[in-house]
């Protein structure tokens, strides 16, 4: 698991239950920039990773299991 590939399962996750990564972040509880792209390194260029929080919370506002999620890690491109 990379963090492109995290990342990218966000984007998939929040597409297939009918919403942006702003309105997973919103209906998560959380700041709607969460996903943002901008937010997906520090300014010193440094990968941010999503925390174990972040990731329980939108299994919560989905009702969905942790390989709901999971699934669209090891389906999705990890080339970059």
């Amino acid at each position: 698991m990379n963090h492109y590939q995290i990342w990218h399962a966000i984007e998939l996750f929040a597409h297939d239950h009918g919403m942006s990564c702003s309105g997973l972040a919103k209906r998560s509880g959380l700041d709607p920039t969460t996903f943002n792209k901008s937010k997906r390194a520090s300014v010193f260029g440094q990968p941010r990773w999503p925390s174990t929080e972040t990731i329980s919370k939108i299994l919560s506002a989905t009702n969905s299991a942790p390989q709901d999620f999971f699934k669209y890690i090891n389906d999705n491109d990890n080339s970059k």
